[in-house]
């Protein structure tokens, strides 16, 4: 049943997307530091800070097949008990092996949770309304990845990493509360057989039949449609990503004299302000647009960031890189969503989220190689070379995405 934009099952996923998304994005700005404090080495930091998105990577093209065969509450249940238990290893853990496994935990809740999350949403719209209404949805993602790591931080220095933890552990049994209030549990569609019309004895015709009319879809890595997207949305995400890891050592390094705690939420607050005055064009505007002004955008996020000296110079970056992968996140995930039909929603979902779990884990660690290897002067006219390579993938990705 199709539900209109503010039905009370649509807010509540929308809460529980931004629960989702807090619990991890808390811990992101955190974890390299608490790892560092428990005795290990700079290599070891650096790869538990990709970890839990490099599990997530590996994880999505299972979540997705289950999200397009299981109940979306079921799915985003079992992602959720994972994240909880992924938190009680951050707060226990006595040396970095723990926080090793607990990011392993973290990655696969954190990949059941936002595949299952995105995909109830989507099925929950009509499909006139599934740019506007994933725009929002995007906004709950954007807001709690820029309001977590100030939460977080804010804490870390006031109480230590530990009790920070306790706040994403919080977050995260947050999301099984939550769910259970939502009525429509996300049932996939199935299609009976007529057998009134036909007999089928043989098990293998039957299956066939069953497959073809999409009660047993086959399982796939990927949507092959969606990989364009993908792509586009990584070389989106490694700045931002970079940023989200390197900025407060990026400005203590060159001795900047700014409030790096006000630019995530400032980010936030652009984002928030560009996805409602934009939420009619994500249903008009072709996909081209977006990436050209996104691209625009978040090159001049680069540039301020590089030439950065003070604190209005950063608060026009954030708002510039919120114009880049912040509106380009919402963009390519309804543009994937529409490429894939209704049927492999989900797969769709989980194909895009490749494209932003590699982003989220080379951001980290391009941005450790060009912090460990280069003068820091270099740091983000490097990352730079990102827009110039989404461009290329969208004039190689075929018609199908240009028409989109």
């Amino acid at each position: 049943m199709k539900q209109n934009m503010y039905s009370k099952d649509i807010i509540l996923v929308l809460i529980a997307t931004f629960f989702y998304m807090s619990s991890p994005m808390l811990v992101t700005p955190l974890i390299t530091g608490f790892t560092e404090s428990i005795g290990a080495s700079a290599a070891v930091m650096g790869f538990v800070g990709g970890l839990m998105n490099l599990c997530s990577l590996f994880c999505r093209p299972l979540a997705g097949n289950l999200a397009d065969r299981l109940s979306k509450y079921k799915v985003s249940l079992i992602g959720a008990s994972f994240m909880v238990l992924s938190c009680i290893g951050y707060i226990l853990a006595p040396n970095a092996a723990v926080v090793v496994v607990s990011r392993i935990i973290n990655g696969v809740g954190f990949a059941c949770c936002s595949v299952c999350m995105a995909t109830w949403m989507s099925n929950m719209l009509p499909q006139e309304k599934i740019g506007s209404g994933m725009g929002v949805y995007g906004t709950m993602n954007a807001l709690a990845m820029a309001v977590a790591p100030a939460i977080g931080v804010s804490v870390y220095q006031r109480f230590g990493y530990r009790t920070a933890f306790c706040i994403a552990l919080a977050f995260s049994i947050a999301i099984i509360i939550v769910i259970q209030f939502i009525k429509d549990k996300g049932e996939p569609v199935r299609l009976e057989p007529n057998r009134e019309s036909e007999d089928i004895t043989d098990t293998k015709t039957a299956l066939s039949k069953l497959n073809t009319a999409g009660q047993i879809p086959h399982f796939q890595l990927v949507e092959a449609k969606v990989l364009p997207v993908a792509f586009i949305i990584m070389l989106f995400a490694i700045p931002y990503c970079a940023t989200q890891s390197f900025l407060v050592t990026y400005a203590e390094v060159r001795g900047l004299d700014v409030s790096v705690g006000m630019f995530f939420p400032s980010y936030a607050a652009a984002l928030i302000v560009l996805r409602l005055t934009l939420r009619r064009f994500f249903d008009k505007l072709p996909f081209q647009i977006f990436l050209l002004a996104g691209s625009v955008s978040e090159l001049l996020a680069i540039v301020l960031l590089a030439v950065m000296r003070n604190n209005i110079m950063m608060l026009l970056a954030a708002a510039f890189l919120a114009g880049g992968y912040g509106v380009m996140s919402s963009v390519c995930q309804s543009t994937a969503i529409l490429l894939a039909g209704r049927e492999k929603r989900g797969l769709a979902n989980s194909t895009y989220y490749i494209g932003v779990d590699l982003g989220m884990t080379l951001g980290p660690m391009i941005g450790g190689a060009l912090y460990g290897g280069a003068d820091i002067r270099w740091f983000y006219p490097a990352l730079a070379v990102t827009m110039p390579l989404a461009g290329l993938v969208y004039l190689v990705a075929g018609k199908g995405l240009k028409d989109r």
